[in-house]
């Protein structure tokens, strides 16, 4: 078993961003830099200074746009070693394409139903339940070539009932010793891995854990509540 651990650098600090990875990097597989940070210090920015200390990043940058548009912007951000990026899947069948054949050796995540929205205004949204949405719009991003989804951990039963052959990559995952905060379909993430999570984004818990814990502790304590025995 891989380290699950994504780490939400959700802060528009590079320098502390920076010095948390730094700390972590046995901790967790990977750190998200999203767009608090990518747009308080630059895309260029910040991938540069991620890949000149050789920590993996995933680019949470959540394009949303016509195909043409986000070819040339897949184009772009794949010029810089990360190991991650998303689309929303809501954009279409075309663009999450246009961003599949741009990807080079990225990997393609296609944004579901996000964590925030419960499943009565999915239905107000687009026009169908969490879990009938996140189904089809995971079935369009294999289709379309993408390699994973983004999905909360409540729709995993149904991904894995699916059979497809996607990497599953879950926010709204929470320790029971740490807050829901705006999360709204949440498991702990003992539960999301035995519901077939593949990583786990997981942020405050790690880089603001309650009870006086230090961020290194914290993810430690979340590594061994799954059982997640590395190096």
């Amino acid at each position: 078993m891989h380290n699950p651990i994504i780490l939400a650098l959700d802060f528009p600090d590079l320098k502390r961003s920076l010095a948390l990875a730094r700390s972590l990097k046995t901790r967790v597989s990977c750190f998200k830099v999203g767009l608090e940070l990518l747009t308080a210090e630059g895309v260029p920015q910040v991938l540069k200074a991620f890949a000149e200390e050789g920590l993996p990043v995933f680019a949470d940058v959540k394009f949303s746009d016509i195909p043409n548009t986000i070819s040339g912007a897949t184009a772009a951000l794949v010029r810089h070693p990360i190991r991650f990026f998303d689309v929303h899947a809501s954009c279409g069948r075309e663009s999450v394409q246009a961003a599949a054949q741009k990807k080079a050796s990225a990997k393609l995540l296609v944004v579901t139903v996000l964590t925030s929205i419960d499943s009565a205004e999915c239905s107000s949204l687009f026009g169908g339940g969490s879990l009938e949405k996140v189904g089809q719009w995971a079935r369009m991003a294999e289709e379309a070539g993408a390699d994973g989804v983004v999905c909360s951990p409540q729709e995993l039963d149904l991904l894995s009932r699916e059979g497809l052959q996607l990497t599953k990559v879950t926010p709204g995952v929470r320790p029971q010793w740490a807050s829901m905060e705006d999360q709204k379909r949440a498991m702990t993430p003992k539960e999301a891995i035995e519901h077939g999570a593949d990583y786990l984004v997981i942020g405050r818990p790690i880089t603001n854990p309650p009870f006086g814990m230090e961020p290194v502790e914290a993810a430690q304590k979340i590594l061994d509540e799954i059982g997640w025995r590395g190096k």
